[in-house]
C-alpha cells in the first residue's frame, strides 16, 4: 500500500480525524434561500387564482423548485414547452395545490445541500496558508521555479496543465503546485457516504490520476468514508489503486509536498 494512503487510513482510525477535517471542510449549511418579494407575490396570486401556467412560470424563477420532478429541469431550459404541454403543467400544479402555500415557501427557501457547498472549501483552506505557503496567480506561478501553489479556477488550471504538462482530461483540476522543481496536479474530494454520486466522485478522482503521459506527479486528495476499514467497495478500490498511485487525505498533504 502507498505510504500516504496508509498514513491517511491510520489518521482516520486512530486520531481525531473528523475534528481536524472540519478545518478543511467546514460544512455548515447556509441559511435559508432568499425568495424575491415580487416573485413570491406573483406565486401567491397565481396560486390563489389557480392559474396553472403562470404559477409554474413564477415558481421556475426561484432558485429551487418546490417539488422534485423529472420534467422540471426541461421546463426550466425551454420555457416554450410550458404552453405546449398542458397536461404536464396541470399535473405539476395539482401537486402544488395539494402542498399549499406554506409548504411551497418552505421548500423554495430550503438551504443548499451541504455536498453542493463542499467544492470551494478545499481551495479556501489552501488559501489560509495551511500548506505553509499562500497560493499565487498564474503570472507569479510561472515567473520562477520556487515552491508554489497555483491560485486559479479549476478550468484555468486544467487549461494551463494541458498546454504545459500534457494533461489530456476534459476536466477541471482542484490542485496544481510545484515543489522542489516538480509539478503536482490533483483533485480533492470529500466523500461523505457510499454509493451513487459519491462512488462516481471517487472514480472521477481516480480517472485523473490514471491520465497517461502527464508531465507531473498526479495525486488524489480524498477524504471521508473511504478510509473506514472494511469490505465496502470504495475502501477495497482504494487499497487496490494505492499500490500504483498517491492517494491521501488533505490532512497529510503538507507532509507529502515537502517530502517530494
Amino acid at each position: 500500500m502507498n505510504h500516504w494512503t496508509e498514513l491517511s487510513i491510520e489518521y482516520a482510525s486512530q486520531r481525531n480525524y473528523l475534528d481536524d477535517l472540519f478545518k478543511v471542510y467546514p460544512t455548515i449549511p447556509d441559511g435559508i434561500r432568499e425568495i424575491d418579494e415580487q416573485c413570491w407575490n406573483d406565486i401567491e396570486r397565481n396560486f390563489n387564482n389557480q392559474n396553472n401556467v403562470e404559477l409554474i412560470k413564477s415558481l421556475l424563477q426561484c432558485d429551487l423548485f418546490p417539488i422534485k420532478d423529472s420534467y422540471v429541469a426541461y421546463l426550466k431550459r425551454d420555457k416554450t414547452a410550458i404552453e405546449r404541454n398542458p397536461q404536464t403543467i396541470n399535473r405539476l400544479a395539482g401537486r402544488l395545490y395539494e402542498m399549499g402555500l406554506d409548504k411551497i415557501y418552505e421548500r423554495c427557501s430550503e438551504p443548499k445541500e451541504t455536498n453542493r457547498q463542499i467544492g470551494p472549501l478545499f481551495k479556501r483552506w489552501i488559501s489560509s496558508g495551511a500548506l505553509g505557503i499562500l497560493p499565487v496567480s498564474l503570472k507569479d506561478f510561472i515567473s520562477n521555479n520556487d515552491n508554489a501553489i497555483l491560485n486559479a479556477t479549476d478550468a484555468e488550471m486544467a487549461s494551463w496543465c494541458k498546454e504545459k504538462l500534457n494533461y489530456s482530461r476534459n476536466k477541471g483540476l482542484d490542485f496544481v503546485a510545484r515543489f522542489n522543481g516538480k509539478y503536482i496536479i490533483g483533485e480533492a474530494k470529500f466523500l461523505t457516504d457510499f454509493g451513487g454520486h459519491q462512488n462516481a466522485q471517487f472514480e472521477d478522482a481516480i480517472s485523473t490520476i490514471e491520465t497517461p503521459n502527464v508531465k507531473a506527479i498526479k495525486i488524489a486528495i480524498l477524504d471521508g468514508v473511504l478510509y473506514i476499514k472494511g469490505t465496502n467497495k470504495m475502501h477495497t478500490q482504494l487499497i487496490q489503486k494505492s499500490d500504483k498511485y498517491d492517494i491521501m487525505s488533505a490532512l497529510v498533504l503538507r507532509e507529502y509536498l515537502y517530502s517530494i
